[in-house]
């Protein structure tokens, strides 16, 4: 290992900081009267299944209204990394009705007659990137009401390490909200966590940080399941033995994480998944690139900017993010130099320019830290634009930012923050934490630098994300990414915009295609300014109907980047509209749709196609197919390998150690490099 990447390890190291926080449950009904005791939440049944490139969680509850009077309740749900909810069912007489997705406004004003109506039903919507929200009445009193709630969302895969979350914390960065909503996080009768993980490469292992009593199975090398329950666990499918086991969790108040690693040595591939049902000329596909570990490490020095927020939200945190500051410093060579932003309504710089890292210069600016007290509000934009001018041409540059990105006064609007780094030659690296960050903000930040961002969970791992992320910014880039297929028809390919290809990372792709046949795939990039090219051929098939999900994938992915456009050039009718016709048409819960849920006959009173409830169908029996069949290879570039090399895998050890539930991690987001240097 080099001495720079020891001192960029040791460094993001000394960064992370440990501050208690009383966490908050999501995932959670309370009645909408908050002078009302808050619902009782019988059972919590978790279903999970993660296959090549994706994951589908089932999340069933069962709460009981414990007032004497009829009440509407609300249904809290975190938003998890680039979710879509697809279902959203509401048993009524005993029956699951899934919902329909509208356009907002009508979706609203249906759900507002019907209970005026004194009927029952349901309205799922976002609350902006925070969470997914539904409104169920009619809760009758001393009777249970029971929900469902589905959702899709890409698996990746970094440095043969995967990564799913189950998000049960509340972010805290609503604190309006936190005020209004009193939550109860105990399950009084039932709670279970079930995980099977179908892979086309062999698992070594799992790993579940905060929850180590957790069973983990190895069916096979490519099958593996989790589980977590306690006490009697009712499904639809029956019951099972009740306390069997010891109980392993109640209190749904922390992030389940869940790891698993590939075995080493597997070679870079290209993976895909297709749907392209019979008689029908259009198929959708999604393309999984993993490339070959030749990414050469970058030996050079570094500035390093240290962007500290000490707004009012940072008491009880700062004593914490200073001793994670002091650590990092004090890891610098005295060949380094540093820089310290402070932001809170205003920003300043506390050195005025860089300084040697010397020992005397950390310890006299780690006194002027210990004397400094968090106020005021959050202006983001402030402390951002603070920390990237000024920097040097001829040195690489690291900026780290401490911060949630959700900023509350001066500039707020994203357009702004991507304009400004427009004007800089930066990458952007973001640690996104918690379950209520503004990611959206972060991760348009660092695409629009060529970046990557990385969410962070308070149940993380965290000294493995650290050597995830130093194995990144201690070597090259693929930059510049283009890919180009040719010999069968492709259209709608989303993202539009790749940006860079960081060591370990996936490429994921979606996208449409016509006919059927060899296709001609190639990747194109530079690697410190030298033009680089990956090549394949490989055949799309003529029919695929294993994996109708990926067509939601496909759909969101493409709302995602309309979402860009307007957050960057303002919202315009064609762009909303074109949100709103994809969104109904998949079944997908957004800004601009939301999901209904009425009586059978009152679909039809109102007109409403039952399309999504068709799709729900389809999709559920393709499970249930793929389930009883064997693990399937999705590897498509067998005959001829894109790349020559194994894929990347961790290069520098470490110890183990988790977040527990009450703790949080420094969130640093790194500016590194200047685009001259290509890296």
């Amino acid at each position: 290992m080099t001495t720079l990447t020891k001192q960029f390890k040791y460094l993001l190291f000394g960064l992370t900081f440990f501050a208690a926080q009383s966490a908050t449950s999501a995932g959670l009904m309370t009645p909408k009267s908050a002078n009302l005791p808050e619902l009782e939440i019988k059972q919590h049944h978790v279903d999970v299944t993660i296959e090549d490139g994706y994951a589908i969680t089932s999340v069933e509850q069962v709460f009981f209204n414990p007032n004497d009077r009829e009440l509407e309740a609300i249904y809290s749900f975190p938003v998890p990394e680039k979710a879509s909810v697809g279902e959203f069912t509401y048993w009524i007489d005993g029956q699951p009705v899934t919902g329909e997705v509208l356009e907002k406004q009508r979706a609203r004003e249906v759900y507002q007659q019907e209970r005026n109506a004194g009927r029952e039903t349901a309205l799922t919507e976002q609350d902006s990137y925070r969470t997914f929200d539904s409104h169920v009445y009619p809760v009758k009193p001393q009777q249970d009401v029971k929900i469902r709630l589905v959702y899709i969302q890409p698996a990746h895969v970094d440095s043969g390490i995967g990564r799913y979350v189950y998000p049960l914390e509340e972010g805290g960065v609503d604190e309006e909200k936190l005020a209004f909503w009193r939550y109860n996080s105990v399950v009084t009768e039932a709670f279970s966590f079930n995980l099977k993980l179908r892979s086309s490469y062999p698992i070594d292992t799992m790993r579940l940080p905060q929850h180590p009593q957790a069973s983990a199975v190895a069916n096979s090398p490519q099958e593996w399941s989790v589980s977590l329950h306690n006490g009697q666990a009712t499904t639809e499918q029956g019951v099972t033995n009740p306390q069997t086991t010891p109980a392993i969790i109640q209190k749904l108040d922390k992030d389940i994480l869940v790891y698993w690693r590939h075995q080493t040595g597997l070679p870079g591939s290209v993976d895909m998944v297709t749907h392209k049902e019979p008689g029908k000329d259009r198929g959708t596909f999604m393309l999984t690139i993993t490339p070959g570990d030749d990414l050469a490490t970058i030996n050079e020095g570094r500035d390093w900017v240290f962007v500290l927020d000490i707004s009012g939200s940072m008491k009880g945190k700062y004593q914490s993010l200073l001793e994670g500051v002091k650590k990092g410093l004090a890891r610098l060579s005295e060949k380094d130099r540093f820089k310290i932003v402070l932001f809170n309504d205003r920003a300043k710089t506390l050195t005025s320019d860089y300084i040697n890292a010397d020992r005397d210069n950390v310890k006299r600016y780690i006194d002027k830290l210990e004397n400094t007290s968090p106020n005021g509000s959050t202006n983001l934009y402030a402390g951002l634009e603070r920390g990237i001018k000024g920097l040097d041409a001829d040195r690489s540059s690291a900026i780290l930012l401490v911060t949630d990105g959700v900023a509350n006064v001066g500039t707020t609007e994203k357009r702004d923050f991507l304009k400004l780094l427009e004007k800089y030659d930066v990458r952007l690296f973001s640690f996104v934490m918690g379950n209520s960050a503004n990611r959206p903000l972060l991760e348009g930040m660092t695409k629009i630098s060529n970046g990557f961002s990385i969410n962070i969970s308070n149940s993380d791992d965290i000294v493995g994300q650290l050597m995830l992320v130093t194995d990144k910014l201690t070597h090259e880039a693929l930059h510049d990414i283009d890919v180009t297929i040719r010999g069968v028809k492709v259209k709608d390919l989303t993202p539009d915009r790749i940006g860079s290809l960081y060591r370990g990372r996936q490429l994921i792709l979606f996208g449409h295609y016509w006919g059927e046949g060899m296709a001609d795939v190639s990747i194109q990039g530079k690697i410190s300014g030298q033009k680089t090219t990956y090549s394949s051929r490989f055949e799309f098939p003529s029919q695929s109907t294993g994996n109708p999900e990926i067509e939601r994938l496909w759909a969101y992915a493409t709302i995602e980047s309309l979402q860009n456009q307007i957050d960057y050039l303002g919202e315009d009718a064609d762009s909303r509209q074109a949100i709103v016709d994809l969104a109904t048409e998949y079944g997908l819960v957004t800004d601009y749709t939301s999901m209904v849920v009425v009586r059978e006959e009152q679909f039809q009173q109102y007109g409403i196609d039952r399309h999504n409830q068709a799709r729900v169908a389809k999709e559920q029996t393709a499970r249930q197919q793929r389930a009883a069949t064997p693990v399937a290879n999705n590897r498509v570039d067998n005959q001829q390998p894109m790349f020559n090399r194994p894929r990347a895998y961790p290069s520098s050890g470490g110890g183990g150690g988790a977040l527990g539930p009450w703790l949080l991690l420094l969130i640093p987001l790194l500016i590194a490099g200047r685009q001259r240097r290509n890296r």
